[in-house]
């Protein structure tokens, strides 16, 4: 993936924008989607469920966002919770993100897992609908059953334009900065930039998703 940054005067155009656009764009009809599926009734003791989504960059105002400079992250979430008590008890759990950014340059949109400290490009695409479905591509949860109890998996997405110390963190991912700066120095343009870029997180806040999603209630 090449790594690239903007200008603070680049930034601060992008910012204005997408501040407009975050406030006029419409949402577009087709509804995102999270689905999860059990493994088959032979395969629960050696395989977790498959977490996939659908239309997940269909939404207008999202993609304006994202074209306009803004990443956007999908965060997944994947629980198996069991029953038969008083209360529910979370077993364990597993989540990733999915980060989507736009490369104005050569025109496609950036799509890159990360799990822990593991970041994973899946790919880079010229169009918005193939990037929404990289995003929501099937992903086999590694949270497989014990045999003890009944079960059922339990899965969030939450989707959102990165927030201002995301936007920070992530321009020094870019410039192959792998690590926090240990000093707690932020540099991200001018002061005039970083202004701009409050009041913009700020009106960003309605294009804010979260999705669930659960099975039936499965023995293994």
């Amino acid at each position: 993936m090449r790594r690239r940054l903007f200008s603070g005067w680049r930034w601060l155009a992008v910012l204005l924008s997408a501040a407009a656009l975050a406030v006029s764009s419409p949402v577009a009809a087709q509804a995102p989607r999270l689905d999860i599926t059990l493994p088959a009734q032979n395969a629960l003791l050696r395989e977790g469920p498959t977490l996939r989504g659908s239309g997940l960059l269909a939404d207008a105002q999202l993609r304006d966002l994202v074209r306009n400079g803004f990443p956007a992250r999908f965060s997944f979430r994947v629980e198996l919770w069991s029953t038969g008590g008083f209360f529910n008890s979370l077993e364990a759990s597993t989540s990733w993100d999915v980060i989507v950014r736009y490369d104005p340059l050569e025109k496609v949109y950036e799509v890159v897992r990360i799990a822990g400290n593991q970041a994973v490009a899946l790919g880079t695409f010229t169009d918005v609908d193939a990037a929404g479905e990289s995003v929501g591509r099937p992903v086999r949860a590694p949270l497989n059953a014990p045999s003890r109890s009944r079960y059922y998996y339990a899965a969030t997405l939450d989707v959102e334009v990165l927030s201002l110390s995301d936007l920070d963190e992530l321009e020094r991912w870019l410039r192959g900065e792998l690590r926090p700066a240990v000093s707690g120095r932020r540099n991200p343009g001018t002061a005039l930039t970083r202004g701009v870029r409050t009041l913009v997180v700020r009106l960003l806040g309605g294009t804010k998703r979260h999705f669930e999603a659960k099975t039936a209630t499965f023995r293994p």
